[in-house]
C-alpha cells in the first residue's frame, strides 16, 4: 500500500519542523523531542494509573500501575508494560495514555516500568530493572489481584526489547512462568541491516542517525549480544506466545517479520501484523492517524482474548 496520508501529513509537518535530517541530538534533545511526540498520544480510557515504587538491584523502580475502570472485580490479567524511546529516553509519564489505552481495552492491569536510562545507566541496568519488575510483580500477584496464571509481558519499540529479552531471560532461569508477550514495532537486532532499514532510514519518524546514537549510549560494546538483540538468540524454543505487530513503513520492519519467523520455527504460537500504510510508532499516533486507531483496537482484542 501507500503511506496513509495522514501519516504522510505529520511526517511533512515533522520534516518542516526539523529541517536539519541527519543531525545528532544530544541526550536532552532527544528526550525532549520524545515527549514532545508523546505529547500526541491521547486516550479517552477511563484507566487511572497509581504510582509505586519497588526495590530495585540499583535503587528503587517506579512503577504506574494501571486498572480498567471498567472492571472492579479481582484476578485480572495483568500487562507488565516497558515503554520505548530508545532505552535513552521516555517515561511512565510519556505513555500514559497508551498504557490507559491498553488496560481499558484489553480488560487488564497494566504495569507500567520505569526501568533505568541510558547513557547515565547503560547496558545491561534496563534489563535488570526490568527483570526485577517483572518478578515483583508476580511474587505480588495476590496483593496486586491480579491472576498468577495470566501475566503478560509488552513493550513498544526499544521497550519491545526488553519485552523480548525478559521473556527469553525468564525461560533461561525456568521462570517466572509468563504467559504471553505483545511486540508493538520492536527493536530485535541492533546489528542488523535489512532492507526496511535501508529504505525507511531517513523521513519516517525513527531514523537511521536516532538509531545508532541510542546504541552508542546504551551498549556501546557488542550489538550482537541476545540481551542487546534477542533475535541473535540461539534457542527461541518454548517461549509464551506472542504477537507481533509491525508496520509497513518502519525501518524496524523486517526484523519484527523475522523474529515472528523464527519463533514460528521453534514451535512457539505467535501471530504476526503488518500494518499497511502506517509507520513506528502509529500505537501513539491514534488521535492523528485514524487507521491506528483501528489497529489499535484489533490489538487489544488480540490480546482480550490471549488472555481471557
Amino acid at each position: 500500500m501507500s503511506l496513509d496520508p495522514h501519516a504522510k501529513r505529520l511526517l511533512d509537518m515533522m520534516a518542516v519542523a526539523s529541517p536539519k535530517a541527519g543531525s545528532r541530538a544530544t541526550v536532552e534533545q532527544r528526550r525532549e523531542s520524545f515527549r514532545k511526540l508523546m505529547a500526541l498520544s491521547r486516550s479517552e480510557a477511563a484507566a487511572m494509573g497509581l504510582n509505586q515504587t519497588i526495590p530495585g538491584p540499583a535503587g528503587f523502580i517506579p512503577l504506574r500501575i494501571y486498572t480498567p475502570a471498567t472492571s472492579s472485580r479481582g484476578g485480572l490479567p495483568a500487562l507488565i508494560f516497558f515503554h520505548g524511546g530508545g532505552l535513552v529516553a521516555g517515561s511512565l509519564d510519556t505513555h500514559d495514555a497508551l498504557c490507559r489505552t491498553l488496560a481499558e481495552g484489553i480488560g487488564a492491569k497494566v504495569i507500567s516500568v520505569g526501568y533505568r536510562l541510558a547513557p547515565e545507566h547503560p547496558f545491561p541496568a534496563a534489563i535488570e530493572d526490568s527483570v526485577a519488575a517483572t518478578q515483583w510483580v508476580f511474587d505480588n500477584a495476590d496483593t496486586l489481584e491480579i491472576d498468577p496464571d495470566r501475566i503478560a509481558v509488552g513493550g513498544d519499540s526499544a521497550g519491545g526489547t526488553l519485552a523480548a529479552v525478559v521473556t527469553q531471560l525468564a525461560k533461561e532461569a525456568g521462570g517466572p512462568r509468563i504467559a504471553f508477550q505483545l511486540l508493538l514495532c520492536p527493536v530485535l537486532d541492533f546489528g542488523t541491516e535489512t532492507p526496511s532499514r535501508r529504505e525507511f532510514a531517513e523521513g519516517y519518524l525513527l531514523d537511521r542517525t536516532t538509531m545508532e546514537t541510542d546504541l552508542a549510549h546504551y551498549a556501546p560494546g557488542d550489538p550482537m549480544d541476545p540481551r542487546v538483540s534477542p533475535l541473535r538468540a540461539l534457542d527461541l524454543g518454548s517461549l509464551p506466545p506472542a504477537a507481533i505487530h509491525t508496520a509497513e513503513f518502519d525501518p524496524l520492519r523486517d526484523e519484527g517479520e523475522a523474529y515472528a519467523r523464527r519463533l514460528a520455527d521453534a514451535g512457539v504460537e505467535v501471530s504476526h501484523t503488518c500494518h499497511a500504510g502506517l509507520i513506528h510508532h502509529f500505537y501513539g499516533l491514534t488521535t492523528v492517524i485514524p487507521s491506528a486507531a483501528m489497529a489499535m483496537d484489533m490489538i487489544c482484542r488480540e490480546v482480550r482474548a490471549s488472555l481471557a
